[in-house]
């Protein structure tokens, strides 16, 4: 691999790396800080929905224009999240779109499971089949731009591109926003 090559690989683990050091922030501290995450005076309040689709329906006969309004955010926000892991993950690992999407989907029941457990959020499974639907929608983004390309070079340059676009908005949230969700 020449100086580019090389190059590019350390920028995108890099904007990996800020990537995955989001979805921690997002998923496990946007509720409750760092601190008073192990406090043991902590009130914790569990939510486990364990029933597929029940959320969503829930969100879609409600009457609320406020809940319409949070569950628009989610539903979309579940699945937004999770579409670049699955560009990532078939960057890193071509051609293996099976494991790739079975990945997402561990990965997804995991964060569910520790969100339950640590009190922190709803652990539902409507968010694992959501994150699932990013997470393909991420892997077929690349076959696109595979298909489109034609050149695993071209496609690597096409994400690293758009990476360094998106860059300065992940550490913007990253680092200046506090999440409220």
């Amino acid at each position: 691999m020449n100086k580019q090559g090389r190059m590019e690989t350390a920028f995108l683990y890099a904007v990996f790396i800020c990537y995955i050091l989001f979805l921690c922030k997002l998923l496990f501290l946007s509720r409750v800080s760092l601190v008073d995450l192990f406090n043991s005076q902590r009130t914790i309040d569990r939510s486990i929905n364990l029933i597929p689709f029940h959320s969503i329906k829930d969100y879609i006969f409600s009457n609320s224009a406020t809940i319409k309004k949070f569950a628009f955010a989610n539903v979309v926000g579940n699945i937004v999240i999770f579409i670049p892991l699955g560009t990532y993950l078939s960057l890193i690992k071509n051609n293996k779109r099976t494991t790739n999407l079975l990945f997402i989907v561990i990965i997804s029941l995991f964060i569910e499971i520790i969100q339950g457990l640590l009190g922190i959020g709803a652990s539902d499974i409507d968010d694992i089949l959501l994150n699932g639907l990013g997470g393909f929608v991420g892997v077929l983004g690349y076959t696109f731009l595979m298909f489109i390309l034609r050149d695993k070079i071209k496609v690597r340059t096409a994400i690293t591109i758009l990476s360094a676009i998106g860059l300065p908005v992940l550490l913007y949230l990253l680092f200046a926003v506090r999440l409220r969700l």
